[in-house]
């Protein structure tokens, strides 16, 4: 059986739903598979654990692959590609801006020094989610709790993570959203300078920071020709440099 040349990484699989309408569209077009990364309460949320298991999960493969994340998992498949830039053909990031570190735990946490937990977690859901109806706010607050039990984030209530703003070598799209409360539009601009020939910044008008939930079909338009554009552009390279 040969090895995908699509990944989708999933650092958290509480949130596993809103990705799905994605995923399902790009495989119906490309063979993609999907990476999972999860922990319990006991475990320490470690990045460099997660990337060693991925490393250790892409050593069945003999071709590069393209890396597709949202928020924390971007990161995870972000700093990867900076580690082992030859195991990666592209890296896509949805809702992940420059400073690749900011995801909505980190928005959480610092909302919940002036508030209790219930009152922060309410109001992140209305915002990540524009829900009106108290029974399904209430719903998202158990995703979104289970969230902070199992999934990979490099914030707690005590720190911060920070990385360098930088790119990477591989080619890079990065998509967002210009309403999105987490990683606003200022920070996704923030990419221009470190973005090569081959890379794409593309921003949705709205959809919120899960933009390819709510705009799955436009979203996946948008990766499907990025990467058909990798293709060609290598098919270029094989007729200009034949041998």
């Amino acid at each position: 059986m040969s090895f995908p040349h699509y990944l989708w990484l999933n650092t958290s699989p509480s949130l596993r739903c809103f990705e799905q309408p994605l995923l399902n569209y790009l495989s119906k077009r490309v063979s993609i598979a999907r990476w999972e990364y999860s922990q319990t309460q006991d475990e320490a949320s470690s990045l460099d654990i997660a990337i060693g298991l991925l490393h250790d999960y892409l050593q069945n493969t003999t071709h590069p692959v393209h890396l597709i994340g949202h928020s924390t998992s971007g990161l995870l498949g972000f700093l990867y590609a900076r580690q082992y830039p030859e195991k990666i053909a592209s890296l896509t990031l949805l809702g992940v801006g420059a400073d690749v570190t900011i995801d909505w735990q980190v928005h959480y946490y610092t909302h919940l020094q002036a508030l209790n937990r219930k009152k922060v977690l309410s109001t992140m859901a209305y915002n990540l989610f524009g829900c009106y109806d108290d029974r399904t706010i209430e719903g998202l607050v158990k995703i979104l709790e289970k969230d902070l039990d199992s999934s990979l984030s490099p914030h707690s209530l005590w720190q911060r993570a920070n990385f360098p703003h930088n790119g990477v070598s591989v080619p890079l799209m990065v998509c967002g959203s210009l309403d999105d409360p987490i990683v606003e539009a200022t920070e996704l601009h923030k990419w221009q300078p470190f973005l090569k020939a081959s890379d794409r910044l593309h921003l949705h008008p709205d959809g919120g920071h899960f933009f390819h939930f709510f705009q799955s079909q436009q979203a996946g338009k948008h990766i499907l020709s990025f990467w058909q554009s990798l293709s060609l552009l290598n098919q270029l390279k094989v007729v200009v440099n034949p041998g």
